[in-house]
């Protein structure tokens, strides 16, 4: 692998730095704590870098501080604190969230079953400028940009400032679909953090999708930027306005790019997958089986990059070129690049992972053994967590269940319901077939646990669920195995 280059920070760009003003914002969001944590949070050390306060009814508040500590205050949390907080910062939206007016802070509600506060999450937001210097080519570029990672790494921070670059330093007209508010801030004039950015406000988080169409139809925007898109009507806006030629800048929540690919309400952004069956002669030529997983349309985005940490990020340039080595389980080559301390970005133009999404890969070289005749159940998982059905195994102590990597193989099918209800090629080629087709409400293991327990007539670990009330639902008429006790047409389809 080649050598990582030392790439320089540009001379306009100092490290990420915060914002003129945060002090004030500081105040702003202490000034809406209960009295006796006001006083006993100015008596840490360090309490200035606080980024997040948890308040729950009838618990000791917990203070976390930017370098990963926690400190516990010696006092309970009593009705009348969190009554304290929600009396100062006003209303909560549908989504249970509330800020404070001028400010990027988020307070979050939990309530109990007849709808009273008991818990609060306070978050504290700043603006960071600078942190997109590590990737300034690509926000500089046209193309449409995906930025993946789990809650905390900086999604909504990188976003904001990309808003701000585009709009100020580049001239762009940028639209920020502000669904919870954390990317302009609370109230009604938009935060100094998103710079000349214009900002749109979400009624209700469920009409997010409708607000960025619109946006694209009324305002005339050279770039759309997004917070956090999670359902498949935000996809599928998503898409409407990549081919409408505007830009799209958005975050969504995962790890990896396969993650997306798997997620059935997201896998559209990157291009989404299909099972399609080969001819004879291009399954020889690709050494595969003759039903295989290919990418299903062009993607949304062209570029995404995953935020490993603050610092660490790998890029995709190429997001259909990255789906399709996943799904022909090739070397997936991409881009690292990680901020040094001096301001300097590692960068590894060459970096290889390999990822692989369950029935796209060949049988591995070690494990070419047909397994037609061993005598045990073949399940093959389709959207379902290999891990966690590993796990189930394991758990229901049984050595009579193999998970296998070809529909070809599988004498049962165990999938979710979202891609049960999605009809994806792969569950139609099963019942085509003939393979039962399980159906699971939830990608727990207790949802496994309980399937294997059905599949085997095994005694639960738990009371068995009524068949109407059950969490795992057959599908298909099969001829069963040997080893089935019954067979698995004849059972009872469960809801």
């Amino acid at each position: 692998m080649a050598t990582p280059d030392l790439l320089q920070p540009p001379k306009s760009v100092d490290a990420p730095h915060i914002q003129a003003g945060d002090d004030d914002e500081l105040r702003d969001l202490v000034s809406a704590l209960p009295a006796r944590l006001q006083d006993d949070l100015r008596t840490l050390t360090g309490w200035t870098e606080v980024v997040e306060i948890v308040l729950d009814l009838g618990r000791v508040p917990e203070i976390r501080l930017s370098d990963g500590s926690e400190r516990l205050l010696p006092w309970k949390v009593e009705a009348g604190h969190i009554a304290a907080v929600v009396e100062a910062i006003g209303e909560f939206t549908d989504d249970n969230r509330a800020g404070v007016p001028g400010t990027l802070h988020r307070f979050s509600a939990i309530r109990n079953r007849s709808g009273r506060v008991v818990g609060l999450t306070v978050r504290r937001g700043r603006a960071l400028y600078g942190t997109t210097a590590i990737v300034r080519d690509i926000v500089a570029g046209d193309r449409s940009l995906l930025l993946l990672g789990p809650p905390g790494v900086g999604k909504t921070t990188m976003l904001r400032e990309m808003a701000r670059v585009l709009a100020n330093d580049h001239g762009a007209r940028v639209v920020i679909v502000d669904t919870s508010n954390e990317i302009g801030g609370d109230g009604d004039v938009p935060h100094p953090g998103i710079g000349r950015a214009r900002r749109m406000q979400v009624a209700a988080p469920d009409r997010q999708h409708r607000v960025m169409i619109e946006a694209v139809e009324n305002h005339m925007p050279e770039v759309i930027v997004v917070d956090e898109i999670g359902t498949d009507l935000e996809a599928e806006a998503a898409r409407t306005i990549a081919e409408r030629g505007v830009r799209l800048i958005a975050t969504a929540h995962g790890q990896t790019l396969d993650n997306v690919l798997l997620n059935p309400l997201l896998s559209d952004l990157v291009g989404g997958v299909e099972s399609v069956t080969l001819s004879d002669e291009e399954a020889r030529r690709r050494r595969t089986q003759k039903t295989v997983l290919e990418r299903r349309s062009p993607p949304t985005f062209d570029t995404l990059i995953e935020l490993h940490s603050r610092d660490a990020f790998v890029i995709h340039h190429n997001v259909a070129g990255s789906v399709d080595a996943i799904l022909r389980g090739g070397a997936l080559r991409a881009e690292s690049r990680m901020r040094l301390p001096d301001g300097r970005v590692l960068r590894d133009t060459n970096a290889e992972a390999r990822v692989s999404v369950e029935g796209a890969l060949p049988e591995p070289k070690d494990s070419v053994d047909d397994p037609a005749d061993d005598g045990r159940l073949h399940v093959f998982p389709f959207g379902v967590s290999r891990s966690r059905m590993e796990h189930a195994i394991a758990n229901s102590a049984t050595d009579m269940v193999r998970l296998v990597r070809h529909l070809a193989q599988a004498d049962v099918v165990v999938t979710l319901r979202s891609f049960h209800r999605k009809r994806a090629r792969v569950l139609r080629d099963a019942e085509a077939r003939g393979v039962p087709v399980y159906v699971l409400r939830n990608n727990t293991v207790t949802q496994m646990e309980a399937c294997l327990a059905t599949l085997l007539d095994m005694e639960s670990p738990e009371e068995p669920p009524h068949p109407a009330q059950s969490n795992v639902t057959a599908r298909g008429n099969g001829a069963p195995r040997q080893h089935l006790r019954t067979p698995l047409s004849s059972r009872p389809r469960l809801a």
